[in-house]
């Protein structure tokens, strides 16, 4: 059976428990599995001998079983295993007397203890690897690391006398279980069958083989309470043992030689199908082959000699089995510039693509529709505004398509700008379309749109177009944009349906530009009559760092609305411990006061219902929950691996939070955190209080139909319900002027652009206002010192910048944003951003001479693939 990158783990790994737990993790396929990096390297383990042991500091050594007993502990259930070890002879080779020790195992399963008994038989040579402490005034190590060594090594302490003295080192891999409960076999499956022909087999052939595996350093993975580390790290060896790797990359970046410690063959009760097991004599020369046709490169190999970069194969071999920490740091940095290369390829080629396109071009009339526009406005236009405006003017006069990305703080009047270009392209003579990602926004863009224009000679036609639309009127609307006249077409996702045909298209504006894929953005091209591509400006409120931008979206020329209109106040951020009664109590009685002034609140909760964990919460668009999502994210390497990540999000998507800070312990497990508080509960706890007597509350919820949320918010907006319990579906767009506070429960669980979103639904309408951020966050914690930055911040930019830096560009711009998989893992677009101009100027280089990259297949592949995983944020294809 050949294996690849996209082969299932569900095909390979007979322990179907693994194979879920680790999809849970977003591990589905081979490739998923090898770009799960681990998050740390742990030290080499030093070796000393039994007189050397300092109690607390873990140690390595070989010995001899003297002596082990099996004894019942009578005061609760279960065993204990006490085995005594000797070091004469490896102590010998460190010039120190030898001395004993004992090893001690709990272990309520019987089977357990028999396994270790047989394992550990008088006479036995062993390498052990722990943790030593004293106990009733001897030496002890407890669950510690154990390798067998097979009969006939000439002694634990033979040819050692070198190596016993220096630094560990060499190749091959770790073994062992930490686990004292679990009935777990060393993480390499024992491969020396014992000289007597019995079922005892040994993990390594020498003593030195033992040490060099059991000293070496060891990657550690985020893991969860279904899959440990351990389980994670012995599933990726057994897949590359699989492709053929025989041993790991030596430090001088040759292939170890067939006499090295290498990666045992994991057994068949762990993996189905292995490959090459017929051929037991493979050399380490071939398996080495065999790995790099299995994992072909994808960096051209001109670059990767000039960055003197490992191969893609052997950076995998060193990240999964480490010979040293330096080598570990040297894989990570070749898969890094791997990915910074391959983005700026994609981001290239999709630039290059766009140009060679042909739009209807729109220049601008004398006395034009988007003049009358401007001068018709009851304010100044910002000079950020003036400029955009201009730019895209200059844009849209091309026959080639414009690829704008326009990105400006909660009010700084985007939507102006949008709508002075879709105007330049009507008086054109064309059709522009506006799309918004839900019907609430799309049914205010059109008011909204309606008014500002209702006053323009000659009259401008403004359609809306959602799914919730009454049958009549969506046949209405659709046979307007069919009919190709100029306007203006407002609508949702209702757009990207066939029944949807807009023969003169020259503008396509989307708001909130990653609500939308690039596959919904492209089916608007088919739309025209002609074979144009219509010219595009996406528009974003969610803060993106400049160095973001410039490497997500470098395919597009950006512009930046950093002012905010004048007559804005600024918004009184105020964090409060959910703990503190009194505080809470002086908050509520404040939105009291507020609303009694005419004013409104928003209270938002990450869920719909306490009880439901697969519940929908809010639009589905920020519905990121969980970093050990965003760490599993797959490597892009399929359009099938996006895919794949759905089901086993489905729970953490209804989940309306970005929430990328999953904490975790040393060993990468996740630490369990309080339940995130529910729309239903904390309306029902409201509406209890004094405070609250008297006021209707409403709720709000990505659950409620179209219908349904446009009523709540005219009643809200209204006055009716002047309190408002919500999901984040009020994240984007929702304009309510008199708004005036906003609670967030469990603001030290969301992202930080996504609290300065939420907060921005407020003070839109010229009064004081506030935001309250309810925490449950550790004093001193990360949480905590998250939420100072937008305590003190009302800058987008900076706040994305600390985000960015919070949590790393791909859950920041992918996960954060869209509910999608990055395909960047390895990448930071900030510390990297000499790395990142490097690829563009190689990228730039490679696509002059060969701009289809015919001669670099597999890189080729891998600018497609990039492109379908990360298609949520980037907006071209």
């Amino acid at each position: 059976m050949s294996i690849t990158m996209d082969t299932t783990l569900a095909s390979l790994v007979t322990n179907k428990r693994r194979v879920s737990a680790l999809k849970s993790l977003g591990i589905v396929t081979v490739g998923d599995a090898l770009t799960y990096y681990p998050f740390r390297v742990t030290e080499p383990v030093p070796l000393r001998a039994i007189r050397e042991a300092a109690p607390g500091q873990q140690m390595a050594f070989a010995a001899v079983i003297r002596d082990m007993r099996v004894v019942p502990m009578n005061a609760r259930r279960g065993y204990r295993l006490e085995a005594t070890v000797d070091d004469a002879d490896f102590a010998r080779s460190r010039r120190v007397p030898g001395s004993t020790a004992r090893l001690t195992f709990f272990s309520y399963r019987k089977s357990y203890v028999d396994w270790v008994s047989m394992r550990l038989r008088a006479g036995t040579s062993v390498v052990v690897s722990g943790m030593p402490s004293e106990y009733m005034g001897q030496l002890q190590f407890t669950h510690p690391e154990i390798l067998t060594v097979a009969p006939g090594s000439a002694g634990a302490g033979a040819g050692l006398e070198g190596y016993a003295r220096g630094a560990a080192s060499g190749n091959g891999a770790f073994a062992g279980s930490t686990d004292p409960y679990a009935s777990v076999q060393s993480a390499y499956p024992p491969a020396v069958a014992a000289s007597s022909g019995a079922a005892l087999k040994y993990d390594a052939d020498t003593v030195r083989e033992a040490l060099t595996r059991v000293c070496r350093p060891r990657p550690v993975y985020h893991a969860s309470s279904r899959i440990s580390s351990e389980h994670i790290h012995e599933t990726i060896l057994g897949l590359l043992w699989m492709m053929g790797a025989r041993t790991s990359s030596t430090p001088d970046g040759q292939l170890a030689g067939a006499g090295s410690a290498g990666i045992v063959a994991p057994t068949t009760d762990t993996i189905a199908v292995q490959n090459g097991e017929e051929n037991s004599g493979t050399t380490a020369e071939s398996g080495a082959e065999a790995l790099s046709q299995s994992i072909p490169d994808v960096l051209p190999e001109s670059v990767r000699k000039a960055k003197n970069l490992m191969h893609r194969a052997e950076a995998f071999l060193a990240i999964h089995d480490p010979a040293s920490t330096t080598r570990f740091k040297e894989a990570i940095e070749t898969l890094r510039y791997e990915e910074a290369f391959v983005s700026q390829t994609s981001l290239l080629k999709a630039r290059s693509h766009a140009h060679k396109s042909a739009a209807h071009s729109c220049p601008l009339a004398t006395d034009s529709l988007r003049d009358q526009f401007i001068a018709s406005l009851p304010f100044s236009l910002t000079a950020g505004q003036q400029q955009v405006i201009h730019d895209i003017a200059a844009d849209l006069a091309h026959d080639w398509p414009m690829q704008r990305l326009l990105q400006g703080e909660v009010g700084s009047g985007k939507t102006v700008v949008a709508l002075a270009a879709m105007l330049q392209a009507v008086d054109a003579g064309y059709q522009a379309v506006l799309v918004a990602p839900t019907q609430v926004l799309a049914e205010q863009h059109a008011e909204t749109i309606g008014r500002m224009v209702e006053q323009l000679k000659p009259a401008i036609p403004v359609t809306l177009l959602t799914g919730g639309m009454k049958l009549a009127a969506r046949r209405k609307a659709l046979a307007a944009a069919s009919s190709g006249e100029p306007g203006i077409i407002v609508a949702t996702h209702a757009a990207f349906s066939k029944t949807f045909q807009a023969p003169h298209l020259a503008l396509v504006v989307i708001d909130e530009q990653h609500r939308f894929g690039v596959e919904q953005r492209e089916s608007l091209n088919a739309k025209t009559d002609d074979g144009t591509t219509p010219h595009l400006l996406v528009m974003t409120a969610t803060p993106i760092p400049r160095t973001a931008a410039m490497t997500w979206f470098g395919d597009l020329d950006i512009s930046w609305l950093t002012e905010l209109p004048g007559g804005r106040k600024p918004i009184r951020t105020v964090v409060v411990n959910e703990a503190d009664a009194a505080t809470m109590g002086r908050m509520f009685a404040h939105i009291r006061a507020r609303v009694d002034a005419g004013e409104r609140a928003y209270i938002v909760c990450p869920r719909i219902d306490a009880d439901d964990e697969g519940n929908e919460g809010g639009s589905g668009v920020s519905a990121a929950a969980g970093s050990a999502r965003g760490r599993a994210a797959a490597s892009g390497s399929s359009a099938r691996t996006a895919a794949g990540g759905r089901a086993t999000r489905a729970a953490a998507d209804a989940i309306g939070i970005d929430d990328p800070y999953e904490t975790f312990d040393e060993n990468g497990e996740t630490v369990a955190r309080p339940p995130l508080h529910a729309v239903a509960e904390i309306a029902d706890r409201l509406q209890k209080l004094p405070q609250f007597q008297g006021i209707r509350f409403a709720t709000l919820t990505g659950r409620d139909k179209d219908d349904v949320k446009t009523q709540v918010m005219a009643d809200f907006a209204g006055g009716e319900t002047p309190i408002l319990v919500s999901t984040t579906v009020i994240e984007v767009g929702v304009d309510v002027k008199q708004a005036s506070c906003i609670v967030i429960f469990d603001a030290d669980r969301y992202g930080l652009s996504q609290l300065h979103q939420l907060r921005g639904r407020v003070g839109r309408g010229g009064t004081n206002s506030w935001a309250f951020l309810i925490s449950r966050a550790e004093p001193g914690s990360p949480a905590e010192q998250r939420l100072e930055v937008i305590h003190h911040s009302l800058d987008g930019a900076e706040i994305a910048q600390a985000d960015l830096e919070f949590r790393g560009a791909g859950d920041v711009l992918g996960d954060a944003q869209s509910g999608g998989k990055s395909s960047l893992k390895l990448l930071r677009v900030v510390k990297d951003a000499d790395m990142i101009a490097d690829a563009r100027t190689r990228a730039e280089q490679l696509l002059a001479a060969d701009p289809e990259l015919a001669d670099e297949v597999q890189l080729a592949g891998a600018v497609l693939d990039f492109t379908r995983g990360n298609e949520t944020f980037l907006t071209s294809s």
